[in-house]
């Protein structure tokens, strides 16, 4: 019988498929770029997977959060904007940021203070999911709250059932991925965020990360067609310096300007509280930067109302105004139902809806008109 957290989640486990098996019952772990080499009776650096008898075991059957959010919180959007999407999560990360907003999630099987009961556990079939998804009407279904990638044999098992539903599937994630688990994912992701921490090798082993991984894992996403969206939690006195802002925004255009990059607001959470908030003029620093790096969709999040048109999208070659947003709430939308700007005919990147009428006005369930 379980007396602990971590013994209930060892009972909430299925053989893992990310993995190979060494001599002596080694094996290693191919679900992040940490690539753990586990021993027998051992656990990864995310301490949800772990290796028994020379099998790795997997989180497996159960949610710790689980919520429709707009997709537009994720953040996403350019995605089927104001779609619902039902979000899953579970406990465990391969990182250990000190600001981490689901720290009681992410970060139960490490610190002691995430004091996570049993009460958090739910437990649920893939079946159960889709159904639960097309109940509250999400039209995709996104692992997040905890780093999806070391529980990616769950949401694989979720995203087929999901997939074969009609719903679109994506990942918010560290972007520390591996070719193996990209190609594992590959049937069932649309759409893949990533959360670019800073451009500091240095600051991101501070965070428990490799900035070249991350770096990759964005290259890699990209590559492999997903649709992918960056953010850049904007801390002062940890990232916010010009030079750092430019070599992010460079990277990311030298990816693909298409590449819509958020940058947000930091607040004081869990561990970090020294810095001060991020204040509008530091967002709009980092906005305009990369606008001038050559982005083509630049967002400024967590201060609605304080970025001026940094909430919005435009079109790149017109600048007409395509979407009108505040905070997570659509106000207008004019993109066409083949993805392009009614008014010079050019191509907006993203995943759109085929019919406008379908998009959201204000939350109220009110459709917009149709351009």
């Amino acid at each position: 019988m379980a007396t602990s957290i971590g013994d209930l989640l060892d009972t909430l486990t299925a053989p893992g498929e990310l993995y190979e098996k060494l001599a002596d019952n080694t094996v290693i772990c191919h679900a992040c770029g940490h690539r753990c080499r586990i021993r027998d009776g051992r656990r990864g650096i995310c301490q949800v997977r772990f290796n028994k008898g020379g099998e790795l075991r997997v989180p497996y059957g159960y949610v710790a959060a689980l919520q429709s959010d707009p997709i537009e919180k994720k953040p996403f959007f350019h995605v089927l904007p104001s779609a619902k999407a039902l979000t899953f999560g579970m406990l465990g990360c391969d990182f250990h940021c000190g600001y981490c907003q689901n720290w009681l999630t992410s970060q139960a099987m490490r610190d002691p203070a995430a004091d996570v009961s049993a009460n958090y556990i739910r437990k649920i079939t893939p079946q159960e999911m889709t159904r639960l998804a097309q109940r509250t009407k999400a039209s995709v279904v996104v692992s997040s709250y905890n780093e999806p990638l070391i529980t990616s044999e769950w949401a694989a098992a979720i995203f087929k059932e999901a997939k074969q539903a009609g719903l679109m599937c994506a990942y918010v994630s560290n972007g520390n991925n591996t070719p193996e688990v990209m190609e594992y994912l590959a049937p069932y992701l649309s759409a893949y965020k990533v959360d670019l921490k800073c451009m500091s090798d240095k600051n991101y082993r501070k965070l428990g990360g490799v900035l070249q991984n991350t770096l990759d894992g964005i290259k890699r996403a990209h590559e492999r067609g997903l649709w992918v969206e960056v953010v850049t939690l904007t801390i002062p006195g940890f990232n916010d310096s010009n030079e750092e802002l430019w070599d992010a925004a460079r990277f990311l255009a030298g990816v693909s300007r298409d590449i819509p990059w958020h940058v947000t607001a930091f607040h004081k959470d869990y561990k970090m509280t020294d810095p001060d908030n991020t204040d509008a003029k530091t967002l709009l620093r980092a906005a305009e930067i990369g606008r001038e790096a050559g982005l083509r969709y630049v967002y400024a999040g967590n201060l609605p109302g304080q970025v001026g048109e940094y909430e919005d999208t435009f079109c790149p070659e017109c600048s007409h105004r395509l979407i009108r947003r505040r905070g997570y709430v659509i106000l207008g939308y004019q993109i066409t139902g083949d993805g392009k700007c009614p008014s010079c005919g050019a191509k907006v990147a993203g995943l759109w809806h085929n019919d406008p009428a379908q998009v959201v006005l204000n939350g109220l369930g009110m459709p917009l008109p149709v351009y």
